[in-house]
């Protein structure tokens, strides 16, 4: 018989147990329990209680005793089974809820806790059963829409996820955890803008929520708004400073910004947090690539592998790392072992074609590269017609387009000639400011602007990429299509330039210092203007420049200021470049579309290039069999662009040696007195 004074005292224990007065409603408890021992709700409220505050066999003692006494108590049975789950006896939790279902069940909280445990166990789907159960029985139980939307996410059924973490959250709209698991369903459906939302209304409701200031983070640095990714990742680090997560994340929108010192602090403050995070080892190497740190990154590269042998990532960018140093032979190794883990790895195989090329295996270069199409950058939206496989063609249309950079669409436009002699009718797309060039080029039948819609009344039968072509016609550094030039100026317009030069008697010669800086290898492939001062000190030469977009170029000077002609303004397209080209004794340029334009119409062109130069260039070689007329000059070691211009200074006291007896001059090799350092 249960007294007055038990049910007072059992009614004022459960009120501190709900306010949250745990200690006194425990001390009642046990108060009540010492004069009746087999107080069921006593005995069953301090299991409870010792189950919310984590001592989870001491919980089920007292779940064991009330379940002694009423062996079909259900929930008793339920946090029991909880108990013993969070204690790791799967086995005894899963048979506890399941006896709790078989005594009632429409008991949701039984359902939804059996689903918790399978998930647990590593048995989703049959998790979902019960949660389905469960929310049949209880459609308003946010959390069980909750678990249900992380285990559809675990098995990468994400608008399942979406669904149920939408559901959860108009249940609760004030728990900033459905936000932010919905933020991260949206974010890996690649719905950013949802996704952002969800974040912030997560962070809204909890000011302090590191991890969902993260996911905010990364979510920005996908939609390119870099600086508010910054800003939310700084504030995740702020509020949980030991998350090394967080920190490495930090790391890739620092280094996606070029702030790579403070990229490479962040991944390593990672590592001191968390010694084997190989993701953080594998963006510390990248991050010190980007600086030329080479033999840093190869350390953190193999750190990554050694911690996580089948990281296809890992040795892609080992591979790179060796190419960039020099060691193409040494890269494949790691390439390939990329693809052996990871066969559809686009970015890998791309990475291998390159390496291939370099060191002159076309057949085999050329076939890699033609997994470009798997990556976004080169991905096109001419599926409507088939690919050519090189098949007769004779009476067909055939939409050729450029991918890539100018450059490459003039080196290869020497392939078009080849379609049109086997009877192709010849579209061909390339940049606006190739138009000009090329509207009577002998290859073509008809130009369009890139990006711009093709007409539609043009019935095409094939569609290809440009740089497709040399691996259909079986192209080898032996057989590469040439002549001394393929591309002809506009003889009118070369006669309207050559006013700019008639009275200029010296050695002519055009300079470009700097390429696109978009580009990926720009900051190896690019010198300064200032390299080019020293060669004004050489009698007999003028020099001038074709270099487009001052502001690019890594000098805060003008070509005026080193006494050199700066043409640049005044070129509108290619055309205008090849026409002043054609008007030149000679071109010196790094890495650009003018050392193509030049070689393509055939005039002398000396090409700068980087210590590990293009694939197009290949290793060793101080001549070119893509164009006759050119000759490379190599750094010897990294950045060595003060080697390079001293090869070039040789090159071009000879140079003048020859154009003056040519001309008919005395040879004279004083130089200007300059204030500027010499080579």
């Amino acid at each position: 018989m249960i007294s007055i004074k038990s049910k007072e005292m059992i009614h004022e224990a459960y009120e501190l147990h709900q306010a949250g007065r745990l200690p006194a409603a425990e001390q009642l408890y046990k108060e009540i329990l010492k004069d009746q021992p087999e107080h069921i709700d006593a005995l069953f409220l301090l299991g409870t209680l010792n189950l919310q505050q984590g001592y989870y066999d001491t919980a089920s003692v007292f779940f064991r005793k009330t379940l002694t006494l009423i062996p079909s108590h259900v929930m008793a049975l339920c946090n029991l089974g909880t108990a013993l789950q969070r204690s790791g006896n799967f086995d005894e939790a899963l048979s506890s809820f399941r006896k709790a279902i078989s005594l009632r069940p429409d008991y949701a909280d039984a359902h939804y806790n059996l689903g918790n445990a399978l998930k647990e166990q590593g048995k989703p789907e049959e998790a979902i059963i019960c949660y389905k159960e469960a929310i049949e029985l209880s459609p308003n139980h946010a959390d069980v829409h909750y678990y249900l939307g992380n285990t559809f996410r675990e098995l990468g059924n994400l608008d399942e996820a979406v669904e149920c973490y939408r559901e959860a959250s108009e249940l609760d709209p004030d728990n900033a955890g459905f936000h932010c698991n919905l933020g991260a369903a949206l974010q890996e459906s690649e719905i950013l803008d949802d996704a952002i939302i969800s974040y912030k209304e997560a962070v809204r409701l909890n000011p302090n929520y590191a991890m969902a200031f993260s996911n905010l983070g990364y979510a920005l640095q996908q939609s390119g708004k870099l600086e508010e990714a910054i800003t939310c990742q700084k504030r995740a680090v702020e509020l949980n400073p030991d998350c090394a997560e967080s920190r490495n994340i930090l790391g890739t929108a620092l280094m996606e910004k070029g702030e790579l010192d403070n990229a490479v602090s962040c991944y390593q403050r990672a590592l001191l947090l968390e010694p084997e995070y190989t993701e953080a080892h594998n963006n510390l190497g990248t991050a010190l690539m980007k600086q030329n740190k080479f033999d840093a990154a190869i350390i953190s590269y193999k750190k990554s592998i050694e911690l996580k042998p089948d990281s296809a990532e890992a040795y892609n960018n080992l591979g790179t790392v060796l190419n960039a140093s020099g060691n193409p032979e040494e890269a494949i190794t790691h390439y390939e072992q990329a693809i052996e883990l990871k066969p559809d790895y686009a970015q890998a195989h791309i990475n291998l074609a390159f390496a291939l090329l370099l060191t002159e295996n076309f057949k085999r270069g050329l076939q890699e590269y033609e997994w470009r199409p798997r990556l976004k950058e080169y991905a096109s939206d001419t599926d409507k017609v088939s690919m050519w496989d090189g098949s007769p063609i004779k009476g067909k249309s055939i939409l050729v387009y450029t991918e890539q950079g100018v450059g490459d669409s003039i080196q290869f436009v020497r392939y078009l000639p080849m379609i049109k002699a086997q009877g192709g009718n010849v579209i061909f797309e390339c940049q606006k400011s190739l138009l000009r060039l090329l509207e009577n080029y002998p290859g073509i039948d008809r130009i369009i602007e890139k990006s711009s819609n093709t007409d539609p009344e043009v019935q095409l039968d094939f569609h290809i990429p440009l740089l497709s072509l040399p691996r259909l016609f079986g192209t080898n550094p032996d057989s590469i299509p040439q002549c001394l030039s393929y591309i002809s100026p506009d003889p009118l317009l070369t006669s309207q330039w050559r006013t700019k030069f008639e009275h200029d008697n010296n050695l002519k010669i055009g300079i470009v210092w700097a390429g696109n800086p978009e580009h990926i290898n720009d900051r190896n492939r690019s010198c300064t203007l200032n390299d080019f001062v020293h060669l004004t000190s050489i009698q007999g030469l003028t020099l001038y420049s074709l270099q487009q977009e001052l502001t690019s170029s890594k000098t805060n000077n003008n070509p005026e200021d080193f006494n050199i002609v700066n043409l640049g303004n005044e070129l509108n397209d290619f055309a205008d470049t090849a026409s002043v080209i054609d008007n030149l004794d000679l071109v010196i340029t790094v890495d650009t579309a003018v050392a193509h334009l030049a070689g393509a119409i055939g005039k002398p062109v000396w090409t700068l290039l980087p210590f590990v130069p293009d694939w197009r260039w290949m290793l060793n070689r101080e001549d070119s069999p893509w164009y006759p007329s050119m000759r490379l000059f190599r750094q010897a070691e990294l950045n060595d662009w003060a080697g390079v211009f001293n090869q070039v200074k040789k090159a071009l006291l000879q140079e003048i040696d020859n154009f003056n007896i040519l001309s008919g001059k005395s040879a004279q090799h004083e130089t200007k007195h300059l204030t500027t350092e010499s080579i």
